[in-house]
């Protein structure tokens, strides 16, 4: 510290500045007002394909490895693109649903990153030995069914929100957000997967991790029949009773009791059932009523750009508006 003082004495200015920073960008977060949920006033016209980014920020080559995320279960790498964006590759079975739940969250007015998924995209520079994922990659860098999340210029992140305790408990938005997870079948609602970011002057809650999505309802045996599988989701029960209380929908439900042999990942979605259960019917009415002026094509759309088959796009599609009447009928 008394060196630090001695150099602003001697009137360094590059160290007062750089000292400075990280306390006006405390404050400028401070400052920030708590957003949740935007008005999509546009919902009807919105591009489901490209979803929040557009087709303007798509991802472009050459891509080149810049490290390895080791948070989650899916193996993660951060890259960048041919302008120096930074993009995080997401590889396994969380790919294609995080894409579609990305754009249904956002097309219903709540915060998503922004999202797309490729088939295929080769990756200069990766390391020969990695700590997981290397069976998906090819010797030459080559990665297939990636989902690419683009890291936004400025966004200051702000750690982690909690469901049991936020800003927006009892709001017909938050009620609305608690319906969406339902909705989409999003059953791991660990406070982890929540994030908060600062960004053009807003303090941004959303949802961060919907990889586990249209599905079963709850962890199941295997990860396979947990995330992005057709039969589970569509086998699935989204309402599961109507009192004067409120609606209890069937996500999350409690985990599968094999995963008790994971005790801290068993412990961190037990006690989660509560997020899908006393729903006032109003609040879930209205956010059906704005999922309703989603078109069909809208929907698909979303699937489509996932990879998902053309038979697996309506299938899924199939379910999604399901869903949606069945809110607008409580």
């Amino acid at each position: 510290m008394k060196s630090a003082f001695l150099f602003l004495t001697l009137g360094l200015t590059v160290s007062a500045i750089a000292l400075a920073a990280p306390k006006k960008a405390a404050k400028e977060s401070a400052k920030a007002t708590p957003v949740l949920w935007e008005d999509p006033a546009d919902i009807a016209t919105r591009d489901m394909l490209h979803g929040p980014g557009g087709s303007d920020h798509e991802p472009h080559g050459p891509f080149k490895f810049v490290s390895e995320d080791m948070n989650g279960t899916n193996p993660k790498f951060v890259i960048t693109d041919a302008e120096g964006t930074k993009w995080k590759i997401k590889l396994g079975e969380e790919a294609h649903p995080e894409t579609v739940a990305s754009r249904l969250v956002w097309a219903a007015g709540y915060f998503a990153d922004e999202e797309y998924f490729l088939e295929s995209i080769k990756i200069d520079n990766v390391p020969a030995n990695l700590h997981r994922g290397e069976s998906h990659i090819e010797p030459n860098g080559m990665m297939h069914n990636a989902r690419l999340k683009r890291n936004l210029k400025g966004e200051e992140k702000g750690g982690i929100w909690k469901w049991k305790d936020n800003p927006f408990t009892g709001t017909r938005e938050f009620n609305g957000l608690r319906v969406m997870m339902a909705l989409i079948n999003n059953w791991d609602l660990k406070d982890e997967n929540n994030e908060v970011y600062v960004y053009e002057g807003k303090r941004i809650y959303l949802v961060s991790d919907l990889g586990a999505s249209f599905g079963t309802t709850g962890r199941s045996v295997t990860r396979a029949e947990s995330k992005g599988n057709l039969e589970n989701y569509t086998n699935s029960k989204f309402i599961v009773k109507v009192t004067p209380a409120g609606v209890d929908f069937g996500v999350p439900s409690r985990p599968a009791m094999i995963h008790m042999i994971e005790a801290p990942e068993f412990k961190s979605r037990v006690g989660l059932e509560w997020i899908g259960k006393g729903i006032p019917v109003e609040d879930a009415r209205w956010i059906g009523s704005i999922l309703a002026k989603l078109s069909l094509e809208q929907i698909q759309a979303a699937f489509a750009a996932a990879g998902y088959s053309p038979q697996q796009v309506v299938g899924f599609s199939a379910v999604v508006q399901a869903r949606i009447a069945e809110l607008n009928k409580l």
